[in-house]
């Protein structure tokens, strides 16, 4: 599983673990915790946030059908891949993506990055998956 992997550096490895905003930046560090998540059964955590990510660079005249697919796949109370939010703020995204603006999806997504943060990240610091990558890397470049 790591020849994927191969560009990458134990430098930018070690970088994730200083915040969950610099694992996120690397397209590497988003697959790698992705996988990690899919093993918690949270993927639809970054999904989502990948989702609102791509939404707000949407032009203006493509917002309502991109409002419309995340609203159902992620936030309606029966979404496939329903978030973990409250119900107030469901509610209040409903309404929002209804008349959808750039940011409309901002306070779900906060409190999906902050979940993310609290929850999964630490954990997945922890991980097999991580460290093994880490090690595996640290190995190879010091030969």
């Amino acid at each position: 599983s790591f020849s994927c992997h191969l560009r990458l550096s134990a430098e930018e490895v070690i970088q994730w673990s200083q915040s969950l905003e610099k694992l996120l930046a690397s397209q590497s560090g988003q697959g790698v915790f992705r996988e990690f998540l899919k093993s918690e059964f949270s993927e639809e955590n970054i999904e989502f946030w990948l989702a609102c990510e791509d939404y707000k660079k949407t032009k203006p005249d493509h917002l309502h059908g991109k409002a419309e697919r995340i609203y159902e796949e992620f936030v309606q109370s029966d979404a496939i891949k329903q978030i973990n939010i409250d119900y107030q703020m469901r509610e209040a995204t409903a309404k929002k993506a209804q008349d959808p603006t750039h940011t409309s999806f901002d306070e779900a997504q906060k409190t999906v990055y902050i979940l993310m943060e609290r929850d999964s990240y630490p954990r997945f610091l922890k991980s097999e998956a991580y460290l093994d990558l880490l090690n595996h890397l640290q190995t190879n470049s010091s030969k």
